[in-house]
């Protein structure tokens, strides 16, 4: 694997901001596009390779701002291998969105199998950035953090659990990676049922 990245990180990058402008994180004043660029850190950090840094960058691309034709786009500009990445980090590219439940449910069985091993880091990096948000949010602002949510407080936390457990499933789930997301999961987990977040 080269040290070094090439034009075409860059290029994604910038697309991102393009894909993402004007949007924020659920519930705050964050800019969206500051989760993207934490993944792909994650992934380079955990030794993923460009074409994964890049699926980082771009893989709420599809699902949140045009679906298919976005993903048809991810393929033309970025190659077939990175247009598959996104492809199964996506839990839907329909503008209309199913149901939250069976959709979550979906994407977990995706997960246990179905995608490519190399998802598996770019999936988990995506993950452990949101599971680290919420965490600090919850910590921050306390149980009223879970309205931001579709799956309200107890949909978020069978999700982040039922996500581990999917993961462990896999032998080839980055080892560094799961342990720090078992260790955010477990933290969101306390915090949440702690007497405090209870009020």
């Amino acid at each position: 694997m080269s040290p070094s990245l090439s034009p075409r990180f860059a290029d994604a990058a910038a697309w991102a901001a393009t894909l993402h402008a004007g949007q924020l994180r659920k519930g705050t004043t964050v800019p969206y596009i500051s989760h993207p660029l934490a993944v792909a850190s994650i992934v380079l950090e955990h030794g993923g390779d460009e074409d994964q840094a890049i699926a980082a960058l771009l893989h709420d691309g599809p699902e949140d701002c045009g679906g298919q034709e976005v993903l048809d786009e991810v393929g033309r500009r970025f190659g077939e291998r990175t247009m598959r990445l996104v492809g199964s980090l996506s839990d839907t590219l329909e503008e209309e969105k199913p149901a939250w439940r069976p959709r979550k449910e979906s994407y977990l069985a995706h997960l246990r199998e179905e995608v490519g091993d190399d998802v598996l880091l770019v999936s988990m990096a995506d993950k452990l950035h949101n599971a680290g948000s919420i965490l600090r949010d919850l910590r921050a602002h306390g149980p009223a953090i879970f309205d931001r949510f579709t799956g309200q407080r107890s949909g978020t936390l069978w999700y982040y659990g039922a996500l581990v457990e999917a993961y462990r499933s896999r032998p080839a789930a980055p080892t560094a990676l799961l342990a720090a997301l078992e260790r955010t999961v477990a933290a969101i987990q306390q915090e949440a049922h702690s007497p405090e977040s209870r009020r």
